[in-house]
């Protein structure tokens, strides 16, 4: 549910106090209001911080498209703001939001998730030959969000002659139905010792898991939220 924002300053104002650089822009650093993990960083221009401010949601501008977009638009990892601050200098916001789903377009909760430097001992740093902190563990999972992305923007664009549009247009009965055939090969290939096989039908299986998925508007990251509970819970063993 959007938040109902309470401006302390009418939006003239905070035109006014806001330090646009020379491109028309401010930068936003991005904070989890529950847990203050800093998420990402993008830029606002007058329109999108009238538009973050009247609907309760994150819109930026896009520097590389040249245009406005509204965070979680398509994949559905949206951010509700919760407070929206500005600096001493005026020159930086600070955006407090819940967020739903990850921040970052490779998966992770956070856009900073590699480590550069760490002063606790076993950390890594980025560099030399082996893989940096967090950037391959957590980041070889990345193809799963932007699948999961591609999908949503299947279900709401709809082109023409793709699979995935034929599975949204047929309903659920039939990715039911995909789910289940992709299961049993599964089953098959496995029983089979075949492992190039068994891959394939995997793929095939998490393809329409996730289509099944968005079909009912259930986040992906929400099925990671729940293997996570679990994954704390005290063993019985």
């Amino acid at each position: 549910m959007t938040q109902q924002l309470k401006q302390q300053l009418p939006l003239n104002q905070l035109e006014e106090i806001i330090q646009w650089n020379e491109s028309g822009l401010v930068p936003a650093i991005v904070q989890d209001a529950s847990t203050k993990d800093v998420l990402m960083l993008a830029y606002m221009n007058r329109e999108s911080l009238k538009k973050s401010l009247e609907t309760g949601q994150t819109w930026f501008w896009s520097r590389s498209r040249s245009e406005l977009w509204n965070k979680g638009a398509t994949s559905g990892h949206t951010q509700e703001i919760v407070s929206l601050r500005y600096d001493c200098d005026g020159d930086t916001l600070l955006v407090e939001v819940q967020r739903q789903g990850p921040a970052c377009h490779t998966g992770e909760d956070s856009c900073f998730y590699r480590v550069a430097a760490a002063s606790a001992p076993g950390d890594q740093a980025t560099g030399g030959s082996g893989p940096a902190a967090g950037s391959e563990v957590g980041g070889r999972f990345a193809v799963l969000s932007e699948l999961e992305q591609l999908i949503a923007e299947r279900y709401q664009e709809r082109p023409e002659g793709a699979y995935t549009t034929y599975l949204f247009e047929k309903g659920i009965d039939k990715i039911l139905k995909k789910v289940g055939e992709e299961t049993a090969e599964s089953i098959i290939a496995a029983k089979n010792g075949d492992n190039d096989e068994l891959r394939y039908e995997v793929s095939d299986l998490i393809y329409h898991l996730l289509v099944l998925l968005c079909e009912r508007n259930l986040p992906l990251d929400d099925i990671m939220q729940e293997l996570e509970r679990r994954h704390e819970r005290p063993r019985r063993d």
